[in-house]
């Protein structure tokens, strides 16, 4: 009898690990399904023009920022995170429905985009608890957070395909359903087997300092993500059209480059996972942003299929590297505030979209697809320059 407790404690944290990556995987699937279709949605299904579909993408950042940005400080406060993430689950699924079988324009921008923004945030709010519970059993916290990001990473290996196929095959009204089930699904996880943990007001009087004396930290941090993400935003929105239109190459090209670096990312943000703690995230991250550099060389001087797959390797250690690291960056330079770090951090990928879609159109539209990159490259420049400012933790 006496050694049930330990075996107890033993079966536990794995029963609660492997529930933490089945919810990873599962978010990352709803948001797999709904992204990658949403402008050819917006343009066969409600029949919005260029300018509303992108100012659909605009306001749906912006909506999502704010709700995001109020969870997080909510969360980090009072109450319990994992009823949170429970509860974005389900409005994540009543947004779904709502994309399902609603056609209006504005009722989607106002109602459906604040739904959905509670359901994005179920993503960055179960990092924050995995990594509450990492710190609380004693686990490794890095690799522990980088295998949960190759879950998300593996969700979007698979979803967009499947997205596309569900919408060609079925309809984007069973496409959305298929998304509000992975939600339904993800919150009878959440509410099941994910450990609870309420917050100690007490334990929180001197971490909370933390944050005051790495405020500039943060902020380089917040600059350098942003420039990184929305570089990112620029080459998936412009790439394809690239590819098409100025390369004369195949259709099917593009989505050949998207999926192998969507699973090279997968083993680059293990490594990185593994190698964090002996090398540090700072150094992780230049190695990231190399990548980045001699990847969008490489967009603006080569041509060939073959050399563009293989520029994949390096835009794989340039995100995969940023996905997995960038966020464990800014909870170490926040401690006491794991929700407010990963919101804050996810919130980057949101600005990162909002300058990418103001950026992509007008560039294009003024000089070609090509110069574009121009920009990506330059912005990574700027990230370079924050990022040897940057005090490693």
């Amino acid at each position: 009898m006496q050694n049930l407790p330990a075996a107890s404690r033993l079966r536990m944290p794995d029963m609660a690990s492997a529930s933490f990556l089945i919810v990873a995987f599962l978010t990352g699937i709803a948001g797999a399904l709904q992204t990658p279709t949403l402008s050819l949605f917006l343009t066969e299904e409600v029949h919005a023009r260029p300018a509303m579909v992108g100012f659909f993408f605009t306001g749906s950042a912006i909506i999502g920022i704010l709700v995001s940005q109020f969870l997080a400080g909510r969360s980090d406060k009072k109450g319990d995170r994992k009823s949170l993430i429970f509860v974005c689950c389900l409005l994540g699924a009543l947004a779904c429905v709502l994309f399902a079988w609603n056609r209006n324009y504005f009722i989607l921008l106002f109602i459906g985009v604040f739904l959905s923004s509670f359901g994005s945030t179920a993503n960055p709010q179960m990092f924050a608890l995995a990594r509450e519970h990492a710190d609380r059993t004693g686990r490794e916290a890095v690799m522990f957070s980088s295998i949960l990001r190759a879950q998300v990473s593996l969700a979007w290996v698979v979803g967009p395909p499947l997205a596309y196929a569900l919408a060609m095959g079925f309809g984007f009204q069973a496409m959305y359903l298929s998304a509000a089930a992975a939600f339904i699904v993800c919150g009878l996880m959440v509410w099941g087997f994910l450990p609870s943990m309420r917050k100690e007001p007490l334990a929180t009087s001197t971490t909370l300092e933390a944050p005051r004396r790495n405020r500039r930290d943060a902020l380089l941090l917040f600059v350098i993500c942003t420039l990184m993400w929305g570089t990112n935003s620029l080459y998936i929105i412009n790439m394809p059209l690239y590819i098409i239109n100025e390369l004369h190459l195949s259709e099917k090209l593009a989505g050949v480059m998207m999926g192998t670096a969507a699973g090279l990312e997968i083993p680059t943000m293990l490594v990185a996972g593994y190698y964090a703690k002996r090398f540090g995230k700072r150094f992780l991250m230049r190695v990231a942003i190399v990548g980045g550099v001699l990847f969008y060389l490489g967009m603006l001087m080569l041509s060939s299929p073959v050399m563009l797959l293989g520029l994949q390797l390096l835009n794989a250690i340039y995100i995969g590297i940023l996905a997995g690291i960038g966020m464990l960056y800014f909870q170490d330079l926040m401690p006491g505030q794991a929700g407010a770090a990963t919101t804050l951090y996810t919130n980057t990928t949101r600005v990162g979209w909002i300058i990418a879609g103001s950026l992509a159109g007008v560039i294009a539209e003024i000089w070609n697809y090509h110069a574009v990159f121009y920009v990506a490259l330059v912005m990574t420049a700027a990230a370079v320059w924050c990022l040897w400012r940057i005090k490693d933790v």
